[in-house]
């Protein structure tokens, strides 16, 4: 089998790259792919998530996903993850991009979009002028999107051991099918940023099939 780490191009311009999709679609798993492979090609990278990624992040994720926020509003979500996202952009991500990093998300604005706008139905173009204003245009260069069966990614996130399901988690399958057919908008409108991966398949395919995707064509 080929060697995916090896790559022909060791000095690549600093990118962003955000890993999207429903709960339980494999988006940590293939950031940690893309990961390894970067590693081994000596591409110098850093690794975040949405909401999180710095102190003052990590604090306002527990409050978003918290069960007991049940109460919480609608604008007031989109605001905390604006407020979160706002931080990770000033703190990390820039310096980062500016230092030559890559930086790899665990989700970014495309959620805001999928979950607040679709899942929510909050407006969009209201929803783009906040996410415009929190992210100093800073969009990703590629935005992975697995998507994911919702029946599947619902037993997945079923069989995790012992972890309870967070706020958002717990939203009933109307609602995250409302969101996966929000990120297929997306990536629809945009179909130079979004990949789309199949994370219905076993892990092996999904890999090699962003192997193919991504990861081969930046040698091109």
């Amino acid at each position: 089998m080929q060697d995916k780490s090896k790559h022909p191009r060791l000095a690549l311009p600093a990118k962003l790259i955000s890993f999207e999709g429903i709960d339980g679609c494999g988006k940590s798993t293939l950031m940690d792919q893309l990961a390894n492979w970067l590693t081994k090609a000596q591409i110098p990278f850093i690794t975040t998530r949405e909401p999180g990624g710095t102190p003052i992040g990590e604090k306002i994720r527990e409050i978003l996903l918290d069960p007991a926020s049940s109460e919480m509003s609608s604008r007031a979500e989109v605001l905390l993850y604006s407020a979160s996202r706002a931080q990770l952009t000033d703190q990390v991500i820039v310096s980062a991009m500016n230092n030559g990093s890559w930086v790899l998300t665990d989700r970014f604005v495309d959620a805001t979009f999928a979950y607040q706008g679709f899942g929510r139905g909050f407006d969009l173009d209201r929803l783009r002028m906040i996410q415009e204003w929190t992210i100093k245009d800073v969009w990703p260069d590629k935005t992975i999107l697995l998507d994911c069966d919702i029946d599947i990614a619902l037993s997945r996130l079923k069989a995790r051991d012992g972890a309870e399901r967070d706020r958002i988690e717990q939203e009933d399958k109307t609602f995250h099918s409302k969101v996966r057919n929000g990120y297929l908008a997306l990536a629809k409108k945009e179909p130079e940023r979004f990949i789309i991966l199949d994370a219905s398949r076993p892990l092996e395919d999904v890999i090699k099939e962003f192997y193919e995707k991504f990861w081969k064509q930046l040698g091109n």
